[in-house]
């Protein structure tokens, strides 16, 4: 059971998205779950959303 959970709310954050999970996924901590809930991003945030979600399983992603 995950202890942890940080819920990213992301909109057109393409431009510091990539730092902000690295960051998160660098933690000691192992009991860790990120939610992204990306509200209609339109300059590729979704991509990279995506590619973190499918090389970590730690990363969850909710589309609204």
């Amino acid at each position: 059971m995950t202890k942890v959970s940080v819920i990213i709310p992301v909109y057109n954050a393409a431009g510091y998205l990539r730092e902000c999970l690295d960051s998160i996924l660098a933690q000691t901590m192992s009991d860790l779950e990120v939610v992204c809930v990306d509200d209609g991003s339109r300059d590729g945030s979704g991509d990279i959303l995506r590619e973190y979600a499918g090389r970590d399983g730690r990363v969850k992603t909710l589309w609204q």
